[in-house]
C-alpha cells in the first residue's frame, strides 16, 4: 500500500476520462459511465434477486477483457459458483474463487495474486478475527468495510461488495454502511416479474437515483435498452383505469403504466392499497381531489399503482392518477 501524502489540487488528475467498462452496459448507466478506479460499490438487495448473478457475469466481462478479478465468496463453494457460471455460459479466463471468510486471510491473498477488481460476497459472512464480536454483528461489518475502503483507495482496485437487505429495508442494519462506501445500489422487483431493476441511491462518481433496467432470463440478467417498451408491452388498448405517464428516472425519461381501481365499501371508512407508489402521496391526491374536484371518495375503496411494481421516485404521476379518477383511458 502506497504511504499517505498531500497532493496540490492543481496536479490531480481527473478520472473521468479512465473508467472501466463493466461490459454490461445497464451496470455501467448505473454507475455514472462505467467503474472508477479505487472505488467501493455496495450492492443490497432480498436474498436470491440477482445480486450475486448481475455480479458474476460483470466478473466474466473483466475477466474476459485481461483484468484478474477475484472473487471472494463466503456463502458458496467453488463448485456452486462453477455450477451457476456454467448456466450463464461464463466463460472467465481470469476470474479467480477464492471461498474464505476471514477478513485476514483474504487480504493476504489479495497481496499475493493482486487482483485489478474484487467481488465480496457477501459482507454479512466476511470477518475480522481482530474483533470480538459475531460475523454480520454492526462491529464486524463496519470494520470488514472499513478495511476494503482502505485497500480500494489506497491501491485503485475497484471493490464490489454485496448486502442483504434486513426485515426494515436497509442494508446489513439501519445505515451501517451507507456512509462508508462510494456507491449504494438497491435491486429492486418481484421474483415472479422477470425484470430486475438496479437503482443508485447514493454514487459520488455519478448521478443519485439512476437506474439501469435488466431482464432475467434462463441465460442470467439482460439488459434492457428500452424499458418503456418493456413496461408496456402488455398493456390493453383503450382500457379505463390505466394510463401511461413519464416519469424522469435519473437522467432517462421512462414511460410507465398506472391502474387504478375504485369501488363502493360497505363500510365508514374506505380502504387505500397502492403498489409501487407512496401511500402517503396517494392519500394527498386523493384528498385535493375531494376538496377541489368534488369528487366522493371517502367511502370508496381505491388501488392504485403501476402495473410493474416499478416505484416512482419523482411526481410527475400526480396528472395520471387525476385522469384515472375520472376512469378515463389515456390516449
Amino acid at each position: 500500500m502506497r504511504e499517505a501524502q498531500a497532493v496540490p489540487y492543481t496536479e490531480i488528475e481527473s478520472q473521468d476520462d479512465v473508467r472501466i467498462s463493466s461490459g454490461v452496459t445497464e451496470f455501467d448507466r448505473v454507475l455514472g459511465g462505467g467503474i472508477v478506479p479505487g472505488t467501493l460499490v455496495l450492492l443490497g438487495g432480498d436474498p436470491g434477486i440477482g445480486k450475486s448473478t448481475l455480479l458474476l457475469q460483470v466478473a466474466d466481462k473483466l475477466s474476459a477483457s485481461g483484468a484478474i478479478v477475484l472473487y471472494v465468496s463466503g456463502e458458496e463453494s467453488e463448485r456452486q459458483i462453477k455450477l451457476r457460471g456454467e448456466r450463464l455460459g461464463v466463460q472467465a479466463p481470469n476470474l479467480l474463487l477464492l471461498p474464505e471468510t476471514n477478513l485476514e486471510n483474504i487480504f493476504r491473498e489479495i497481496e499475493r495474486l493482486k487482483p485489478g477488481a474484487i467481488i465480496v460476497d457477501s459482507i454479512q459472512t466476511t470477518f475480522s478475527s481482530e474483533i470480538e464480536s459475531a460475523p454480520g454483528s454492526i462491529s464486524q461489518i463496519r470494520e470488514v468495510a472499513a478495511q476494503f475502503l482502505l485497500l480500494a483507495k489506497t491501491r485503485g482496485t475497484p471493490v464490489f461488495l454485496i448486502g442483504h437487505v434486513t426485515k426494515e429495508g436497509s442494508i446489513a442494519g439501519p445505515r451501517a454502511l451507507e456512509h462508508i462506501v462510494d456507491t449504494v445500489l438497491y435491486f429492486e422487483g418481484e421474483r415472479h416479474h422477470n425484470h430486475r431493476i438496479v437503482r443508485a441511491t447514493k454514487n459520488r462518481f455519478g448521478a443519485a437515483n439512476e437506474v439501469g433496467v435488466f431482464e432475467m432470463t434462463s441465460t442470467g440478467l439482460a439488459p434492457v435498452a428500452n424499458p418503456s417498451q418493456m413496461f408496456l408491452a402488455e398493456r390493453p388498448a383503450d382500457a379505463a383505469g390505466s394510463v401511461v405517464t413519464a416519469c424522469m428516472e435519473g437522467t432517462r425519461p421512462m414511460l410507465v403504466e398506472i391502474q387504478a381501481l375504485v369501488s363502493s365499501s360497505k363500510y365508514g371508512t374506505g380502504r387505500r392499497m397502492t403498489q409501487g407508489d407512496d401511500q402517503n402521496r396517494v392519500a394527498l391526491m386523493i384528498a385535493m381531489l375531494e376538496k377541489r374536484a368534488g369528487m366522493q371518495l371517502a367511502r370508496g375503496r381505491s388501488w392504485p399503482g403501476n402495473r410493474d411494481r416499478f416505484e416512482l421516485s419523482q411526481s410527475a404521476n400526480r396528472c395520471a392518477h387525476r385522469r384515472l379518477r375520472r376512469g378515463r383511458p389515456n390516449r
